[in-house]
C-alpha cells in the first residue's frame, strides 16, 4: 500500500484528512502551512485510491470508512506518531471520528466538520442531484478534473453508488460508536451546507460527551476555505487549550 502525504512543520503531530475524492494538498491549502507555522507537524495524506495514492483504484465496499480509518492509523504508526490530533472534513470527518472511537488512546484531540454519522434519504437525494459532474460548480469540477482527468466521472459515480449501498444497508456509518469517543472534540458546521443538514453535527455533538459545537451562520460545506481565518483561529485555540472540556 502506497499512501502519498504532504508534511510540513515541526511540533505536535496534526493529521488533516480530506473529503471524498480529495487530496491533502488540495483540500487543506489554507491549513497546511498555517498550522505548520504554529508549531505543528502537519501530515495531510491522500486516502487510498485518491490523488497521488493511486494505484490502487478506489473502491467503495460497505466498510470503506473503517478501511480508511485503518489506513490513516497505519500511516501515523509508520511515521512514529502514537498520539496525534486530527482535523477531518466531510468524509475525512467520518474517518477521523471512527479513528477516535476505535482507537481512543491514539487521538488526543479531534476537530470535525461536514461529516455525518448516519445516512438518510435526504443525503442520498442530494448526492444524486450532483451525480453528473455538470451539476458541480465550474471551479470544483475544474479542480477535480486537474487531478483525475476523464476518470472523474466514473469515480464520482462509484462514490455515489457506494453511499446508496450504505444507505440501503441501514445507513449507520458510526452513530453507534460516538459514545466511545473520549478525546476533546470540536464540531464545526456551515448552517447553509447543501450536502449535510445541521441535524448531523448536532447528532455528533450530542453523541460525544463534552464536545463543543460551533456553527458558521452563512457557511456552506467548505467553511475551512471560505472562512479560513476564523476556522483556523477556532481550531488552533481548541487544539492548544489546556482544558479538556
Amino acid at each position: 500500500m502506497h499512501l502519498h502525504f504532504e508534511q510540513a512543520g515541526q511540533g505536535a503531530p496534526l493529521l488533516l484528512i480530506p473529503g471524498a475524492l480529495g487530496t491533502g494538498a488540495g483540500d487543506f491549502s489554507a491549513q497546511i502551512d498555517w498550522f505548520a507555522a504554529r508549531r505543528f507537524q502537519v501530515i495531510a495524506p491522500d486516502p487510498r485510491g485518491y490523488g497521488k495514492s493511486r494505484p490502487p483504484e478506489r473502491e467503495y465496499p460497505l466498510d470503506f470508512y473503517h478501511r480508511d480509518a485503518a489506513d490513516m492509523l497505519a500511516l501515523m504508526t509508520t511515521l512514529g506518531h502514537e498520539q496525534f490530533s486530527i482535523i477531518g472534513w466531510s468524509d475525512g470527518a467520518n474517518i477521523a471520528t471512527i479513528m477516535a472511537a476505535t482507537h481512543a488512546e491514539r487521538v488526543s484531540r479531534l476537530v470535525v466538520f461536514g461529516g455525518q454519522s448516519f445516512l438518510t434519504a435526504e443525503e442520498i437525494a442530494a448526492f444524486n442531484d450532483i451525480r453528473n459532474i455538470s451539476a458541480w460548480s465550474p471551479r470544483a469540477a475544474e479542480a477535480m478534473r486537474a487531478v483525475y482527468g476523464d476518470e472523474l466521472d466514473d469515480l464520482w459515480d462509484a462514490y455515489v453508488a457506494g453511499q446508496e449501498a450504505l444507505f440501503h444497508a441501514g445507513g449507520d456509518l458510526y452513530a453507534g460508536l460516538l459514545a466511545q469517543v473520549t478525546c476533546p472534540t470540536l464540531v464545526l458546521h456551515g448552517a447553509k451546507d447543501p450536502l449535510v443538514p445541521v441535524s448531523h453535527p448536532q447528532a455528533i455533538h450530542r453523541g460525544i460527551a463534552g464536545s463543543r459545537l460551533h456553527i458558521f451562520p452563512d457557511g456552506k460545506h467548505n467553511i475551512h476555505l471560505r472562512y479560513a481565518g476564523e476556522f483556523n483561529a477556532l481550531a488552533l485555540a481548541f487544539l492548544t487549550s489546556p482544558d479538556r472540556n
